[in-house]
């Protein structure tokens, strides 16, 4: 074969590569198409790619690569990226006790809108975590998902005298999002600085606990419209992804449709809670989507709140201006003989159907782990 027959093959061949890749982008949502535009520009380093650390004394500081928002979107859909963060070089135990993300303009360094930030999960090993504690029992009963904050809860700091122990040199494992409800034609650099607040003084231990809401939906036709979306059925964003099984063969959503209007959605969360006899909740992050107005953990037993989280929606534009949060010293009890559900009230006021969530991050104080935690400080 001639050497332009070669070229003419490898050309037809690029050719063909490029144009099924564009045919299977455009088929992507918009969350995938994110994904694959983010990795192309830090991958080729078309904006900044890295992440950079700032550590000093009680706080971690990690700014984030650089997001190109070039279109609207909407919750979970915006570009990410993450990275691993190590408290401390030694193995001596931290309290973190506090976690907050700002949005900056990556060009000037100048602030911007929290309407930017989507998101920022703070995940941790919960194999190496609860081995060290010796808490082997607790391994896999829960996604390790520490915490979350979100449009509107962009900082959370736990009540005074307590946090969540933790060896210095363990890892956690950061993912910050972008959001970008409003503007249609974009063309912004944007960066996220992410900051937990940690001590080496000896703190009350919290433990977390992550509740969210999930809704029944038609495996079998999934995008069906249910006759009362408040109460029977939802329909699921997607069933690929927060889709789970309800122990019986049927099938949860836990990021749903809203249709325009009031409605209340309600979940039990027993099992979620895990309560074997009693726990004391001292602190709850919020996680909603906007058009959520409140969300209460509810003691159905009682039929009483434990608490309730008003939220508060820009009037001007979509997205949620304040995440109200749980916070206490004294704490509440929590007790195993009672029902425990979450309700969420939502009012969508524009014109057409959008997503929603309803989770919340609690924090309880442990006290087995500050046994352990005495016991190894005294051998």
């Amino acid at each position: 074969m001639s050497k332009s027959k070669i070229y003419k093959f490898i050309a037809v061949a690029l050719l063909l590569i490029f144009l099924g890749g564009v045919a299977i982008y455009t088929t992507r949502s918009n969350r995938h198409q994110a994904i694959i535009k983010t990795t192309i520009a830090h991958k080729l380093g078309l904006v900044d790619n890295k992440w950079n650390v700032d550590q000093a004394s009680g706080e971690y500081q990690m700014l984030s690569p650089t997001f190109v928002i070039d279109g609207i979107y909407k919750s979970m859909e915006g570009p990410k990226s993450s990275d691993y963060v190590r408290i401390s070089a030694n193995s001596d135990l931290v309290y973190l006790t506090g976690f907050h993300v700002k949005a900056y303009d990556a060009k000037t360094m100048a602030r911007v809108s929290n309407d930017y930030i989507c998101h920022t999960n703070v995940d941790f090993n919960d194999v190496n975590y609860y081995s060290h504690f010796g808490l082997e029992d607790r391994i896999g009963k829960q996604y390790p998902r520490m915490t979350s904050l979100s449009h509107g809860l962009e900082d959370f700091i736990f009540p005074t005298g307590y946090g969540v122990p933790m060896r210095g040199s363990d890892l956690l494992y950061v993912t910050t999002q972008s959001l970008n409800h409003n503007h249609k034609n974009p063309n912004l650099h944007v960066k996220h600085k992410v900051s937990i607040e940690y001590t080496t003084k000896p703190l009350k231990p919290l433990l977390s606990r992550t509740a969210f809401i999930m809704l029944p939906y038609d495996k079998y036709d999934p995008y069906k419209s249910p006759i009362d979306p408040g109460t029977d059925f939802c329909i699921p964003v997607e069933t690929d992804n927060h889709s789970y099984d309800d122990g019986t063969g049927g099938k949860l959503s836990g990021h749903w449709v809203i249709p325009p209007g009031k409605n209340i959605y309600r979940s039990d969360v027993g099992n979620q809670l895990q309560i074997t006899d009693s726990l004391r909740l001292h602190a709850a992050a919020i996680h909603v989507h906007p058009f959520a107005t409140s969300i209460s953990l509810m003691d159905k037993t009682t039929k009483t709140s434990i608490f309730t989280s008003d939220i508060e929606n820009h009037n001007d534009r979509v997205g949620l201006k304040k995440v109200g949060q749980f916070l206490s010293e004294n704490g509440i009890w929590l007790f195993k003989d009672r029902q425990y559900e979450l309700v969420l009230t939502v009012d969508n006021t524009s014109n057409e159907d959008q997503d929603m969530m309803g989770s919340a991050f609690l924090f309880f104080y442990d006290d087995e782990l500050e046994q352990n935690i005495n016991k190894k400080s005294g051998d």
